[in-house]
């Protein structure tokens, strides 16, 4: 009886045991595999950026008032430079009587300080049914203006300005254009 009785346990045991083993090996052997430091390949380090971001939103308001609001796809801040490089950048700007002026451009630089800005490559602003292209456009928060050095043209319905400079005060709604200009305006078109 006792002989039976020790066949009956020793095989569930033995069982038992080789389970347990075959556990502790297979521990073992897939914490080697995952123990071993990941390798990457080709990382390109940027050494100029202290930090990259994947999407900005920046709110810009002066004594309460919102001045601008900018997003960006993709921002990197520069280390020992006061610099933000945007990409994919889209910015409104506020006036003093709280009308909207749109700006997108494929590329930006913010300064972090002083929160000018420079756009560049395929800048488009528009301000109800006008709208300006070039090719590099300046912010200047202080005196909350954007203007270009370079070629410039402003359309509006079916017709064209064209400059080699622009100023506007986005506050007093003023645009200034300097250097050849010249235009072909249609029958309906309106100044204002």
């Amino acid at each position: 009886m006792i002989n039976s009785l020790k066949q009956k346990l020793t095989a569930p045991l033995i069982g038992l045991l080789i389970v347990i083993i075959i556990i502790i090996i297979g521990f073992f052997y897939f914490n080697k595999f995952l123990a071993k430091p990941i390798q990457f390949h080709d990382v390109k380090i940027d050494t100029k950026a202290a930090l990259k971001l994947n999407v900005l939103k920046q709110i810009s308001k002066k004594n309460g008032i919102k001045e601008w609001e900018l997003k960006a796809a993709s921002a990197t801040l520069l280390k020992n430079e006061d610099k933000a490089v945007l990409i994919d950048v889209s910015v409104i700007f506020f006036t003093k009587d709280d009308k909207k002026v749109h700006l997108t451009s494929q590329k930006g630089i913010l300064n972090t300080k002083t929160n000018d800005m420079v756009f560049s490559d395929n800048v488009v602003v528009t301000y109800e049914t006008s709208i300006l292209r070039t090719d590099k456009l300046h912010y200047n928060k202080k005196e909350h203006i954007i203007y270009s050095n370079t070629h410039v043209a402003l359309e509006k319905e079916d017709s064209v300005i064209e400059a080699d400079s622009m100023t506007t005060r986005l506050n007093e709604n003023i645009t200034i254009l300097k250097g050849h200009v010249r235009g072909n305006f249609s029958e309906n078109f309106d100044i204002q």
